[in-house]
């Protein structure tokens, strides 16, 4: 008998619709990230503060949460659909149908 742990993901599953953009808004975020600890760490030690330019690529942050979070939103539309179609090909009880 086979078991099925949904906590585990074999090799073989392929990637669903918005897993890249996902992982793409993943790395977004850990650059921007990396960028706002590194801003902010002059400020703490009494340096100069880094040109605006930094500021600007700490915005990467946000702009990483955003993509990540419409990758998200992909997935979930795509596995609406998929029940939604799934469930369309299944036979209605008391919809011309006998049940039995």
């Amino acid at each position: 008998m086979r078991t099925c742990d949904p906590g585990r993901v074999s090799d073989n599953d392929p990637a669903g619709p918005g897993d890249g953009l996902v992982r793409a808004g993943a790395v977004v975020f850990a650059v921007g990230a990396v960028a706002t600890m590194v801003t902010v760490i002059p400020l703490f030690i009494g340096a100069e503060p880094l040109p605006t330019a930094a500021y600007v690529v700490s915005m990467l942050m946000g702009a990483g949460f955003v993509i990540a979070a419409a990758g998200l939103l992909r997935g979930m539309a795509h596995q609406r659909r998929a029940a939604r179609a799934a469930q369309a090909d299944r036979p209605v009880p008391g919809r011309g149908v006998q049940a039995r």
